[in-house]
């Protein structure tokens, strides 16, 4: 009772947050759990302020975002296009290896995205996708690796050290672009914190504050969700990143084909590149005025059939009817002939 008591008044006193009594109450109870310690578990808990649950922080903008592709390291645009368009975790990285991207390709054979799958091997696996232009950034980090001298295969790692790029003396070969070290989340949690300060993306706290307008790693997370939501289906965007829906889990059961689709939906409001964009409505506007063109072109190969269909009819109405027309002349003369005969 006094341990809970002395954390109320940490938090009185600003020390603490209502929401991280819990961080120090369960540890606790566990201990008295596993020692078969009784205690009135229940009765202690009503007395535990209940905090928020839910931060108050953002998700970064497409301007921020673009601001951050900006800083000078060639690994930037590949971790953070890749975590935009998939919503992945930072403890992805742990896991990723380029054989776990692979691309897909519409029936023209135009890149349109790549599935990735995530925590490969472990009983968390699951797959996500991410656009053209995450997939073509890394493709291209990749084959600079590769021009650097690394054996770049499906078992190497998506995300590495950087390598020395000036002659090395002492034969020294550690840091080589031949000897690449897996880089860690943490890592990558450290670039991206680094790269937001140099920015001037997100600056130094003030006096009194706590915490960041949107999160490091995890507000790349939170973009992903928040575009996907305006034109996908929720039930599909929690299993793209990875969430248990519940017992619909168990009923609801997409294929791999209608996850695609629906992703698709979301690729232009998951690319940043203006000029990609662009590029994906003049496809798409092309695509359109070929399925249009095609449709008058049916529709006039159909309207070219039923014209010769008519004329045909016609020719055929006024050769049947000249027919009566010379039949019935005859009928006349022979009726005219017998009149004749008759007087």
């Amino acid at each position: 009772m006094s341990f809970i008591i002395f954390q109320k008044e940490r938090v009185i006193n600003g020390e603490i947050a209502s929401s991280t009594i819990p961080n120090y109450y369960k540890p606790v109870k566990l201990f008295c759990e596993v020692n078969d310690i009784l205690i009135n578990w229940k009765f202690l808990s009503r007395g535990i302020p209940k905090g928020k649950h839910a931060s108050d922080d953002r998700a970064p903008t497409i301007k921020e975002i673009n601001q951050l592709l900006k800083y000078p390291d060639i690994r930037i645009k590949p971790i953070v296009l890749l975590m935009v368009s998939s919503g992945i975790r930072i403890a992805a990285w742990d896991f990723l290896k380029w054989k776990h991207i692979i691309p897909i390709e519409n029936m023209d054979g135009i890149l349109i995205a790549a599935k990735v799958i995530v925590y490969s091997g472990d009983p968390e696996q699951y797959y996500s996708f991410i656009t053209a232009e995450s997939y073509t950034t890394l493709k291209n980090w990749m084959q600079c690796r590769a021009s650097c001298g690394e054996k770049i295969s499906g078992e190497s790692w998506v995300m590495r050290d950087l390598w020395k790029t000036t002659n090395m003396p002492f034969g020294s070969r550690y840091g080589s672009a031949t000897q690449p070290l897996k880089l860690k989340n943490e890592a990558i949690r450290t670039i991206l914190c680094r790269a937001l300060l140099h920015q001037n993306i997100r600056g130094q706290l003030k006096d009194g504050q706590r915490r960041h307008e949107f999160k490091a790693v995890h507000g790349f997370r939170k973009f992903f969700k928040t575009q996907c939501e305006k034109v996908m289906r929720p039930a599909n965007i929690e299993l793209l990143m990875g969430h248990n829906i519940g017992l619909s889990k168990s009923y609801y059961k997409p294929t791999e084909r209608e996850l695609l689709e629906d992703y698709l939906k979301a690729v232009d409001l998951l690319t940043l590149n203006e000029e990609q964009k662009l590029k994906n409505k003049v496809k798409e506007l092309s695509k359109k005025k070929d399925e249009m063109d095609y449709i008058i072109k049916g529709k006039l190969e159909e309207k070219d059939e039923e014209i010769k269909s008519l004329k045909q009819k016609l020719k055929t109405d006024m050769d049947h009817l000249q027919e009566k027309v010379e039949k019935r002349i005859q009928e006349l003369f022979q009726k005219i002939d017998m009149q004749k005969l008759s007087i």
